[in-house]
This record gives structure tokens, sequence and C-alpha cells, in this order.
């Protein structure tokens, strides 16, 4: 399939044109470059050379970190042929639908600590919808697109909705709904849509059948929501829920995610179930990152029969284990892509707001969560929330707070026998704004340290350390250490092989 170009219909054109007509988003490198002083792009980080370094000897991480977690599994459930063969059947049902197209057009990460976006989709092939018209991806269209970006290094995970019903031009698949391009091309050109409408590059993709809501719900022991208003739909789904904090079965949180009529009083009712699409969906991650690993295993076994995705058993294991301690009341973000509602030719559209849009993706890409404050989030209060800690899940003053320093000097000092790891980690800080320098240990080390001259400085050691990944000990100076840098790094054999 040639490459073909997607815009989004801005509403400043929409105005000036009397039709909707779009101008293309900023690329990614666009977004990069205007980014507010003091904010980095994750997408353009080079997180923890050291690490690299490391794992040029030894194998990448991601790897190693798949064959241990499976090996491991297959201990637990028994070791020979049977074991693999229940692993490598999992596999098979998770990636059938992942054909080559889709494959070759999602973006490579260079490594398994950078943050990364992943395409899900909710596509409604139910059973019986499925015996009716066929697999043929030309019968159905995304009811449902999130662009997620998940960020293993720093924990965290932000779900950005993209309402189906946003106008594109699509090269010469013309002008309309976003959610066209899935019966247009299938996933490829879903995922082709997507990335060039955001700016980003996208790495994994996952589809998932609406009866999959029911089916791993049901799996986890069922889910816990929050609701701030009662919930009424008995024309549709037939849902009745109070406001207050209830525990749901797999087809109360299915007729969740399906009820938009009940916000009707509000006003755009796509956009409340939006949000509790996406607090259905940290629930079940919580519960399900809580489990242990052969429970786990037999989660992603039901999924499987509802899902396509690009990413086999070990990948989702290995990805598990690296956010298994997620703080999903303040680490795990939750927004939408700000449009505006326009009727036209007998059909409602979303006008994507382009420089609000932008914005928001700059946020994302920071790390930050979509939405600088709770004011600028017009489903608070009404949908679902991720977040029960007020103003941490958006951008004010206690995530400011807490906003890592990468100014400042930094010695780093080899205590290996890794030629390079000192220069590769200073290279790295020294991307992240830091002013660094390499050379080598009096001798060698076991274990990283940091080590920080001043109280002012502490703040730059912790956000070193998150650069670095692993465990690494962070100390003040009491005088035994050298005291020509804000911060002296001297690492140790455990980051060699973290």
């Amino acid at each position: 399939m040639a490459a073909a170009k997607h815009r989004a219909i801005t509403s400043a054109e929409h105005s000036k044109q009397s039709s909707l007509i779009g101008a293309r988003h900023a690329s990614s490198a666009d977004i990069i470059e205007d980014e507010a002083e003091g904010a980095s792009s994750p997408l353009s980080r080079n997180n923890s050379v050291a690490h690299y370094s490391a794992m040029r000897r030894k194998g990448t991480r991601r790897t190693i970190l798949r064959s241990i977690l499976v090996v491991f599994l297959v201990a637990l459930l028994g070791f020979g042929g049977l074991a693999w063969a229940y692993i490598n059947n999992i596999n098979q049902r998770l990636t059938a639908g992942a054909n080559q197209d889709l494959l070759s057009i999602l973006a490579e990460r260079d490594k398994p600590s950078d943050p990364f976006y992943m395409l899900l989709l909710g596509v409604d092939k139910g059973e019986e919808r499925v015996e009716e018209e066929g697999e043929e991806y030309w019968n159905y269209r995304a009811d449902t697109i999130i662009l997620a970006r998940i960020d293993p290094q720093d924990v965290k995970v932000t779900l950005v909705s993209i309402p189906r019903d946003t106008y594109v031009d699509m090269g010469y698949n013309g002008q309309s709904k976003i959610n066209s391009a899935y019966s247009y091309g299938g996933p490829s050109y879903m995922v082709e849509v997507v990335q060039e409408f955001a700016g980003v590059p996208i790495s994994h993709y996952a589809e998932i059948d609406f009866d999959a809501f029911v089916a791993i719900v049901d799996k986890i022991g069922g889910i816990d929501v929050t609701l701030p208003v009662p919930i009424s739909d008995p024309d549709f789904t037939g849902l009745e829920l109070s406001a207050g904090t209830h525990h749901l079965n797999g087809w109360d949180a299915l007729m969740l995610c399906r009820s938009r009529h009940a916000y009707d009083e509000y006003g755009g009712g796509d956009f409340y179930r939006a949000a509790n699409q996406r607090m259905v969906i940290s629930a079940i991650a919580r519960k399900i990152l809580a489990s242990d690993l052969v429970t786990m295993s037999g989660t992603i076994s039901t999924l499987a029969d509802y899902v396509t995705t690009d990413m086999d058993l070990g990948t989702i294991l290995g990805l598990a284990a690296q956010m298994k301690d997620i703080n999903i009341d303040e680490n795990f973000y939750s927004g939408q892509e700000p449009t505006i509602s326009t009727y036209y030719d007998d059909l409602w559209y979303e006008i994507c707001d382009t420089e609000a849009w932008q914005e928001m993706m700059r946020r994302v890409d920071a790390g930050l969560p979509p939405y600088a404050s709770e004011e600028d989030d017009f489903t608070a209060g009404i949908a679902g929330s991720i977040s029960t800690t007020g103003e941490q899940q958006y951008g004010g003053s206690v995530v400011a707070e807490n906003e890592p320093d990468y100014s400042g000097t930094v010695s780093v000092l080899n205590g290996t026998d890794y030629d390079g790891l000192a220069t590769g980690v200073a290279e790295d800080l020294s991307s992240r704004g830091f002013e660094a320098t390499a050379d080598s240990a009096a001798s060698m080390w076991d274990y990283t340290v940091i080590v920080y001259n001043g109280d002012d400085s502490e703040s730059k050691a912790k956000a070193i350390a998150d650069v670095l990944g692993g465990n690494p000990t962070i100390i003040s100076n009491d005088g035994s250490y050298p005291t020509n840098a804000n911060v002296i790094v001297i690492l140790g054999l455990d980051q060699v092989y973290y």
C-alpha cells in the first residue's frame, strides 16, 4: 500500500471555508522542537546508555527478561512439552491476526526501558456479528480508539481517547471519520492514520473484541470503580448504578463501557463513555498487575481469544514485570483529544482543536498528565476517573513540585572493567540537561552509588537515579568523596547487569 498523508480537519479552517477541509498536524519533531524550556521529550531521550552498552555484551534486557519469565512459567506449570505447548498455544492465538502489513508499520523500540506508544482499538466483532458479516476488516469500524503511552522506566501509563467521529483527511481515501480507517485498510492502516494524526510513532497494537471485557473481568474476579454521578440507561444498556463505588462483574463492566445515553443530559455522551472506558482499563490493569505469574498467564490466555496483537506472552509478561509497581492512583493518566462538535451534511463530526491537541501531546510526550488542571477535563466529576487523589492526576502544583531536576554538574566514575560505561552514562545525562563528565574510579565497585554535594543537589541525585534505573544508593557527601561537581556517580557492576 502506498503511503498516504492524513491530516486533521481543524476548527479554524472549518470557519474560514465553511467546509470540512483540514491541515496537517505537526510532526513529533515539530512538537519536540516547540516544547517549553526545561521539558524534555521522551521520544528523544536516550535512556541509560550504560544499560545499552552492557546489554550489547549480554544480549538485550528484553530478551533476557522474556526468556527468564517464560522458563520460570514453564517451571511453575510443570516441565516438559505440555508447558511449552501451553505457551505456544497462547502465542499463536495472541498474534494470529498480526500480519506482515501491521508488523512492518509498527515502530521499533531502541531499548525496553524507553517510553513507547501503543494503539488500543475496541472493535465490535462479537461472535454473532462475525457469523453474519465475516472476519474481513472492511465490514467493521473502530468503535473505541485509545492511544496509550507506556513508560517502563518511570512506571507511568497515559491513555488518550481519540473520538471515533474525529474528521481527518486520509489522502486518496478522502476526508472521513477516523474510525473508518479500519474499514479502509485494517489494523496497519489504522496505525498509519493515528500515528500521523498524533505525531508520534506507534510501537505496539492491540485490537480487542468488546466481549473480552466480560471474559477478562470475570476471570479476575470483578473490578472496583467509582462513579461521581448515578447512571441510568434503561432503554439501551439497561445499566442502573448509583453514585459511589461498585464492584462490577464482566457484563456490567461491558455495559458501563457501552453506555453513552446515560449522559445525554450532560451532552456528548461518547466523551463520558470514553472516560469510563479508560477507568475500566485502569481497574483491569490494577487487578492483573497485582496477580502472580501463573494467574497473570491464565488471564492472558483468556484474553488471547478476544485480542489481536503483535505482542507474545513473553513480551507481555516482561512488560508486566516492569510495570508491576505502578501507582495507578498517581501515575496512570487519562485524557481525550480536544474537539469541537460540528453537524455537517446530516452527520455529526468532531473537528480537532489543533492547537489544544498539539499542546496535549507535548505534555503526554514529556511524561506529564494530558491536562494541566482538572478544569481542562470537562468529564471530571461526571464520568468515572482513574485517580482518586485530586490534583495528582493532573499537571497542577503537586506534580510540578516533584518534577525531576536535570540541571547542574555531574562527575561519572567507572567502577567496573567495562570500557566506555562512564562515557555512555555521561552522554546520556548530558542529553537530559546535566553537564556531565566521565572518568575512572580509583577502585572496583559492586554497587552504584550516587553522592550529592549540598542539600540543593539531592533532587538532582534522585533524577539521575531515575535515569540509571535499578536501585542505586543515594547519599549525602560526608567528606569522603570529591566535591568537584554537584553530584558524583560511581558506577558499579549492578549497573552493568541492570
